[in-house]
Order: structure tokens, then C-alpha cells, then sequence
């Protein structure tokens, strides 16, 4: 017997009634719901229940059956519900599955059996009606991701500015008072303000206004911020002319000396003789107004002053931070120059490792391992023309070795002549270079060498062999790039490369080098 299992995952409640096409017949029915079984288990007392229902049941232990009390056939231990008890009844689920179907949501036709409604129609209908679980309004489920996205006035948003939650309905409110909402400032048209920073845009902004500071003593300017500098300096006399007359009323003596009391001599004896209650008071007014009058013009020129040293404290941390930024500047020019070097010593380096590397390609290129080599020479006259102007008077061959291991050579060509052949013959020497295998080698090299100029028609090439002079520093092993080279001055007369020569052809000449590999 199989025993449900309490570990599977949780299903739902049973299926409504009303959603067969049928009337339903009581085996069909869980005791506990009341509705159409969904994934169906019989008790042991033979009651059938859904697996959701039966597990709701005896979550808190076995029970005893209230279908069994209700029909009055209660007996223990077979009417307690136990899910250890209990199986999956597979034949019922069945049955259960090959009965009718049809969608209960207004407007919608689907028909069909229970296992094809609860596969492919229950919870997906899109005429089904749902209750938001924010606004509490009744939608249907096509329209759920557009109510939830657009039209439900409780959902929650976030800023895209600040990124903080809030009610869609707090949105405006959320606007006027979010630190990164975007302001443009109405002065110099710039966008994408946040509020958080308006503040510090609008005193630095160049294009934002303000009175002049010596307002208060009747400059009338309105000056943008980027240019408060440039009118104090070329207003600076007019500012002058404005303090002046405030200076020269503080600084003047009282127009009139004496006042209503006077010292006056009575009877040769110097006394004091007080003025009348009445003139006393009038100058004490006058007095007290004139006070008033020094006081309001102080407190300007003290505020001016104010303004004047704010300016030179402003002015004096402006030129430390142009200093200091000049400094930090000559450091990064310092720096990246520095850098630069590196790099430059970097490139002249890679330069370098590329040039040794397509010589090796090109050398490896026309490269024989089998003591032949034939080698093309295109652009003769040209090449011809620059020996004769002693610009390039000698040219040599790429390396050919005897074998992959054996001696590595090469030949040597004087278009206009070497020596006794100066002017009037080819030349052609044949050179010993050094290899990375010479250790390996029988020195002196001492195998014979044929030189040849190809006749393009393969009738007459014109040969030259010679067998080394073993007493020759030109065929011991080298100790430098390459040993002095050897062979045929007068190689072949200039005469018999002019005119319609069988050895020029298209401008080309061809040598060929064999080296005797005999003994080797």
C-alpha cells in the first residue's frame, strides 16, 4: 500500500462543483469540502478526501472521521484519520479526470474534461475575476499586469531619481521634495539640476544675477556672477566717488563750535554759565539725530568693509587653488610624460623584436636545407644604378643551409664589380656564416661550391666552381655573423647582360649556389 506523503508540496482546496458539465455522484465528492476531489485519498475507513484537505485535517494529528459519525458507522481504529494510513486513491483520480468539464467565468466557452481544466484553463481563464490584493477592486486576469502597472491607484512605485519607495498617490507630493529630482535653472538654461545641489549651482552659476556690494552706498548695477569680478575693477573709481562724500561727513569737524552753553567771564573769575531748560533739551535732540545719523553711516562703511575683506579672503583662497591645482597638474604632466617615455622605449623595443622577426620570416621564406639555392634578383637596373652610385654596392642572398643541422651560407653579389672586376664584371663571392649548430660540424669547411648565372633560355648558363682553401680564415668556423667572403671576382662580363641578354629578363637575373655534399 502507498501512503501519501505529508512532505509534498501544498495543492489547492477541491474543485467547484459547478464546474461539471454533469451532476456530480457522491463518490466523486470530498467529505471535508464538499466539492469535486483534487488529487484524491481514501482514509482507511474507505472516505474519500482531497490530499489538500486530508493533510489540513491531520496536521495537528490523527482525528476521527466525521463522514463515519455522520452515517453512523464510527468504529475504531478504522475511522481515525491518519496520513500514515491513508493512500492515494489513483483509481478515483482517474474517473474523476475523464469527467466534463466548463469554465464557470462569465463571457467564456471552454469546454473540456477536469484534467484538461486543471492543466490548461483553472487559474489562466482570462475573463476569470480576481480581487487586487492593494486596492481591494475586482479585475479580470488579462488585465492584471496593466491594473498592477498603471491603474491601481494604491500600488507602490519607486523614485527613478532617488530610488525610495512610496504610494503612487504620494507621487506629486514625493516631487516637491525628493533631493534628486532634476531642476533647470532659469539663468543659464542648464538641465538635470538635482534639488540637493540647486542651491550650489544658483551661487556659482555665471549667469545667475545679484546687486552689487556697494549697493549701500548707491551703486545701482545688477551683475551676473561670472562677471562681479570685472565691474568692481572697472567701477572701482565711481565706488570710490560714491564712499567718499560718507567718509569726508564722518570725518568733518561740527559746523558750529560753540553751543547754547558758553564760558563767559563774570567779575574776573571764569564761570560756566548754563544755557535755558528749553535751548538745553533742542540741542540735546539735534545731538542725539546727528548720533543716529554717524551710527547708520558707520554700520554702512562697516559693512562695506565687511564685503571688501570677504572679497580679498575669496580672491586669496581662489589663487591657493589655482596654485595647488598648477601643482597637482605639473605632477600629472610630470607623470604621463614620464609614461610616455616608457612607452616610447616600450614601442622602440617591440620595433626592434618586429624587424628581427620579419627578417627571420623572410629568411625562412626563401630558406633550402639541401645545399642548393637559387636566387631571384628583381629590379636589376635599378639595383645596378645604385652600386654604380656607390649607394648600395654589394647585396647578399638570404641564409641556405647543407642540411637542417649543417653549415649555414649565403652569397654575396657586386652589380658593378668588386676589385679586379670593378666596373666591368659581376661579382660573386660565396660566405661561411655563422650557425647554431656549428659545434656539431668538421671544420675547416672544405666541400666544393658552384656558382651560377641561369641562362632564362636553358641553353648556356655560365659556371664558376671552386674547392675552399682549407688555410683560409674565409672557411673556418666563424667567430663573428659571418666569415670574409670567397669566390669570383670576375665572375660574368657586364657586356653580357646588355641588350636583349638570355641571363635579363623582365629586369630579373637568377644565381643558383650548389654545395658538394659529398663526405657529409
Amino acid at each position: 500500500m502507498a501512503y501519501i506523503s505529508m512532505d509534498c508540496p501544498s495543492s489547492l482546496p477541491g474543485i467547484p462543483q459547478s464546474v461539471l458539465s454533469v451532476p456530480m455522484e457522491n463518490k466523486y465528492k470530498c467529505q471535508q469540502c464538499h466539492q469535486v476531489l483534487r488529487k484524491p485519498v481514501q482514509a482507511q475507513c474507505g472516505h474519500r478526501f482531497c490530499v489538500h484537505c486530508f493533510k489540513q485535517l491531520t496536521s495537528s494529528g490523527p482525528k476521527p472521521c466525521e463522514a463515519c459519525r455522520e452515517e453512523e458507522i464510527y468504529e475504531e481504529p478504522f475511522s481515525i484519520l491518519n496520513s500514515n494510513e491513508a493512500f492515494p486513491d489513483n483509481a478515483a483520480g482517474r474517473e474523476i479526470a475523464s469527467l466534463p468539464a466548463r469554465c464557470l467565468n462569465e463571457g467564456c466557452d471552454w469546454t473540456g474534461s477536469i484534467k484538461e481544466y486543471e492543466a490548461q484553463h483553472e487559474g489562466r481563464c482570462e475573463l476569470e475575476r480576481l480581487k487586487c490584493e492593494a486596492c481591494q477592486n475586482t479585475i479580470l486576469l488579462s488585465e492584471k499586469d496593466k491594473h498592477n502597472d498603471r491603474e491601481c491607484e494604491e500600488r507602490t512605485l519607486n523614485c527613478k531619481y532617488c530610488k525610495t519607495s512610496f504610494n503612487f498617490k504620494e507621487i506629486k507630493a514625493h516631487d516637491e521634495i525628493c533631493p534628486k529630482f532634476p531642476l533647470q535653472c532659469k539663468d543659464c538654461g542648464k538641465k538635470k539640476i538635482p534639488r540637493e545641489k540647486f542651491s550650489d549651482h544658483s551661487k556659482s552659476c555665471a549667469k545667475s544675477k545679484s546687486a552689487c556690494p556697494f549697493s549701500d552706498v548707491g551703486c545701482k548695477h545688477v551683475i551676473e556672477n561670472g562677471k562681479q569680478s570685472d565691474h568692481e575693477h572697472s567701477s572701482t573709481m565711481e565706488h570710490l566717488r560714491m564712499l567718499l562724500p560718507m567718509v569726508l561727513s564722518i570725518a568733518a569737524p561740527p559746523s558750529d563750535a560753540s553751543g547754547p552753553g558758553e564760558w563767559q567771564e563774570d567779575s574776573g573769575l571764569g564761570l560756566y554759565r548754563a544755557p535755558e531748560e528749553g535751548v538745553s533739551m533742542g540741542s540735546g535732540a539735534a545731538s542725539s539725530s546727528q548720533s543716529m545719523d554717524l551710527d547708520k553711516k558707520v554700520k554702512a562703511l562697516e559693512n562695506i568693509v565687511c564685503v571688501l575683506n570677504r572679497e580679498v579672503e575669496r580672491s586669496a583662497v581662489t589663487l591657493e587653488a589655482f596654485a595647488h591645482q598648477h601643482r597637482l597638474d605639473q605632477d600629472k604632466i610630470e607623470n604621463l610624460s614620464s609614461k610616455v617615455r616608457q612607452l616610447e622605449r616600450t614601442i622602440d623595443m617591440r620595433d626592434l623584436k618586429l624587424s628581427e622577426t620579419e627578417q627571420l620570416v623572410r629568411e625562412l621564406q626563401f630558406c633550402t636545407f639541401d645545399g642548393i639555392f637559387v636566387w631571384k634578383i628583381s629590379d636589376f637596373s635599378r639595383r645596378r644604378q645604385d652600386a654604380v652610385a656607390s649607394r648600395t654596392p654589394a647585396m647578399f642572398s638570404p641564409a641556405f643551409y647543407s642540411s637542417k643541422y649543417g653549415y649555414k651560407m649565403c652569397l654575396r653579389l657586386y652589380l658593378n664589380g668588386d676589385g679586379t672586376g670593378r666596373g666591368t664584371h659581376l661579382s660573386l663571392f660565396f660566405v661561411v656564416m655563422r650557425g647554431k649548430c656549428d659545434a656539431l660540424l668538421k671544420w675547416p669547411f672544405s666541400q666544393k661550391v658552384t656558382l651560377m648565372l641561369l641562362d632564362q633560355n636553358n641553353r648556356e648558363h655560365i659556371i664558376d666552381a671552386f674547392r675552399p682553401d682549407v688555410t683560409s680564415t674565409s672557411f673556418q668556423r666563424p667567430i663573428s655573423e659571418m666569415n670574409i667572403a670567397s669566390g669570383c671576382p670576375l665572375f660574368c662580363p657586364l657586356a653580357r647582360l646588355a641588350g636583349k641578354s638570355p641571363y635579363l629578363r623582365d629586369d630579373t637575373i637568377f644565381i643558383k649556389a650548389i654545395v658538394d655534399l659529398t663526405g657529409l
